[in-house]
């Protein structure tokens, strides 16, 4: 019996003084975002003060994926169109130089450059229609514009006046890239205008960014599909956060201007959830507004968003200092606790505050 009460008590001294023994460690507060009500997250990463504070890939991906954008790609877009508006080279609320639209009597001639980041053109476009395949977003993509995407866009006439309807629309964010390319190269060579455009995005945002490993997409005719298609690793798309959170660099140098970044966080007078060309952590109103992109309520008002088809988000918070991206495949009509989800995240963490 003694020896046996030996044998029984020895794992026991062996647990009090913690031999094989484990301590529990606290969840990670980005483990909500791979729940399996979250569909298919294949990546989070959280930056912190300019730090990677969480990363994590589901099985299958690594730093060596690029990662779609779908419509984040409406806010690399806008970016762009800030440098040239920097630049003196596009006014904000001058119209918008399509020579397509310059004819008598054409109204598509008053477009601003705000209403069309606004998505409030008034342009007859439609980004899902009841059939979806005959929607003018699938059908530039997908079926019969593939060749020159732009020209079909342009060819549109206007359903409202401009700045007067809400209306989101891919076909107005690729136009804006047809826009940024004929500023910076005359060529009618598809490949000169995108290596042309290319080269302008690495050079004006994403080299002073740090991002190394963007891809973009052109259609037949060079135009950048800028309302849906650019590829990123995940560590740049955290930097394309980074860079939205005040306009600087890698090296600290202002790439965005103030006042542009200003205006993408500034809500428009058609819909107040809806920015320059991102999300705002808003209340929705207006015409054709419906359901909260973001989350209301978590998460300071600051707070916007880069968002994209099948639950893309680079969400970016200025007060928190926190940028959080969420990369997968969530079918939309199961997006709802993903968006409650990365709510339930960022209003665990506290706002910066200036020291007293």
């Amino acid at each position: 019996m003694r020896k046996k009460r030996l044998f029984l008590a020895l794992p026991l001294t062996m647990a009090f003084i913690g031999l094989g023994a484990t301590t529990p460690q606290p969840p990670d507060p980005i483990d909500p975002l791979f729940a399996n009500d979250q569909g298919e997250t294949r990546a989070v990463l959280m930056i912190r003060d300019g730090r990677v504070a969480y990363k994590r890939y589901a099985p299958g991906y690594s730093d060596q994926n690029r990662f779609i954008s779908w419509s984040m790609a409406k806010s690399v877009t806008a970016v762009l169109i800030g440098e040239l508006v920097a630049d003196g080279k596009l006014q904000l609320d001058g119209p918008v130089p399509f020579a397509e639209w310059q004819k008598p009597g054409d109204l598509r001639a008053t477009i601003t450059l705000r209403q069309m980041l606004n998505m409030s053109s008034g342009l007859d476009h439609t980004e899902v229609g009841e059939i979806i395949y005959k929607s003018d977003t699938n059908q530039n993509l997908f079926v019969g514009g593939t060749n020159d995407m732009a020209a079909r866009s342009l060819a549109k006439g206007l359903e409202a006046k401009p700045g007067v309807k809400y209306e989101y629309s891919s076909m107005t964010s690729l136009l804006l890239a047809e826009l940024i390319t004929r500023q910076i190269t005359n060529s009618k060579d598809p490949r000169a205008r995108a290596r042309a455009y290319t080269a302008y995005a690495f050079e004006h945002v994403f080299n002073p960014a740090g991002i190394k490993n963007a891809v973009l997409d052109f259609d037949g005719a060079g135009t950048q599909i800028g309302g849906s298609i650019i590829y990123m690793t995940l560590d740049d798309w955290g930097r394309f956060g980074s860079l939205l959170l005040d306009g600087r660099g890698e090296d600290g140098s202002q790439v965005i201007a103030p006042e542009w970044l200003s205006f993408m966080r500034t809500p428009s007078k058609t819909d107040s959830g809806y920015g320059g060309h991102v999300w705002l952590n808003h209340t929705r109103s207006g015409e054709g507004a419906k359901d909260p992109a973001l989350f209301p309520g978590n998460g300071p008002p600051s707070l916007f968003s880069a968002i994209g088809h099948l639950g893309q988000y680079v969400i970016v918070s200025p007060d928190q200092k926190l940028v959080l991206v969420r990369l997968g495949k969530t079918n939309d009509p199961d997006l709802e606790p993903v968006r409650k989800a990365l709510g339930a995240v960022v209003a665990k963490i506290p706002e910066e505050r200036p020291d007293a």
